[in-house]
């Protein structure tokens, strides 16, 4: 180009433009014309190097005062294309990528938040569908006591990291591109301790043992979580610490099996219950509940108790009581039991469709499938 233009004309920038506007618009030029983008294309190269120079000049205070006093005759034109200008632009990118990746120049990407943590915690049915509060300890790691969580030795302090200069990063530049990373030496910290503090090597934390109330809500279910905000692993460089959730297990119980906020059990009824009809009792949560069975019930017979199963930390109402009926064969009969219920036996066989209409029913299908 055998006459230069304006700086300030070629950014497209006032003359009283701040520094944040000057780099902005560099960035738009140089993402524009960058040759990557534009293969082949010479017009597109020769936009990109006066940007490129045009930045270099403007961003400099120096440069840019004596740009502005003396305009091109003030300044070395030869800069724009040195390694320096390289700089420029690599510092312009390194900022574009720091935005994506969330690492800014601050050099404060080592802060991280503390890991969550979860504690399994089994609970009877009656503790889950009432309610309860328990307190558990848990292994956590605490800031030690005897360096304060600096990790230096009592009496000494961590010193700024050589390598990154305190900010954490250090930044990698590569042809037209500047990627920033965390620091090898501190791996993000930005100190360095030279001697570490006996009781946590250096760490500036210790596993501690530490007990927590946890408040169980009415009506929790296997596998529900709750949170305890804050109370899970410390982060990292004064970063949030992360949380605490507790899983909820629920114990078999003896006698009920849970289906959301219903409950169900099996009713064991002698024989002669089941063919005479009587009353039986039986358990709830609340008590006991009397259930009346009617002469002749077959097993199988689901009764239904309702109000009587569990309120659900996300219901209304409470569940039912699912009774089923399961015919006890007895056991361990005397001679003279045995001899009943051989009489029984014949007098029901006699009339088979009057006593036993199942049974009937079910010979009756045999013989017609052997038949057929």
């Amino acid at each position: 180009m055998a006459t230069k233009r304006d700086y300030y004309e070629v950014l497209g920038v006032n003359r009283d433009a701040d520094e944040e506007a000057i780099k902005k618009a560099y960035r738009r030029l140089a993402m524009k014309h960058h040759p990557d983008r534009n293969a082949g294309d010479r017009t597109a190269e020769d936009k990109f190097k006066e940007a490129k120079e045009a930045y270099e000049m403007l961003s400099d205070g120096d440069k840019r005062a004596a740009y502005d006093r003396y305009g091109h005759a003030g300044v070395d034109p030869s800069a724009g294309a040195g390694a320096a200008g390289m700089g420029g632009f690599g510092e312009a990118f390194g900022d574009i990528f720091g935005d994506i990746f969330g690492q800014g120049r601050s050099g404060r990407s080592s802060v991280y938040r503390g890991a969550d943590l979860r504690y399994n915690l089994e609970i009877t049915l009656e503790q889950a569908a009432r309610g309860t509060e328990t307190k558990i300890r848990i292994p956590t790691q605490q800031a030690c006591s005897a360096c304060s969580g600096s990790g230096a030795k009592p009496g000494t302090k961590p010193a700024t990291c050589p390598t990154c200069k305190g900010h954490g990063q250090v930044r990698m530049q590569q042809g037209f591109f500047s990627i920033q990373q965390t620091c090898p030496k501190c791996h993000g910290t930005g100190k360095v301790i030279a001697d570490p503090c006996g009781t946590c090597h250096g760490a500036g934390r210790v596993k501690q043992q530490k007990t927590l109330a946890v408040k169980i809500p009415a009506g929790v279910d296997e596998g529900d979580r709750i949170r305890l905000a804050g109370e899970g692993e410390p982060g990292v460089n004064g970063g949030p610490s992360g949380d605490l959730y507790v899983q909820i297990q629920v114990k078999p119980h003896a006698v009920f099996q849970r289906d959301g906020d219903h409950l169900h059990c099996e009713m064991p009824v002698s024989f002669s219950t089941i063919a005479l009809g009587g009353e039986i009792a039986i358990p709830t949560l609340d008590g006991t509940a009397t259930i009346k069975i009617p002469a002749e019930t077959q097993s199988g017979k689901v009764f239904r108790l309702r109000g009587k199963g569990v309120k659900g930390v996300r219901s209304h109402s409470y569940g039912d009581l699912h009774c089923h009926v399961v015919v006890e064969t007895p056991v361990n009969l005397t001679d003279r039991q045995k001899e009943l219920m051989r009489e029984f036996e014949a007098i029901s066989l006699g009339d088979r469709e009057r006593h036993n209409p199942r049974a009937k029913s079910w010979f009756d299908k045999v013989k017609e499938f052997f038949e057929a």
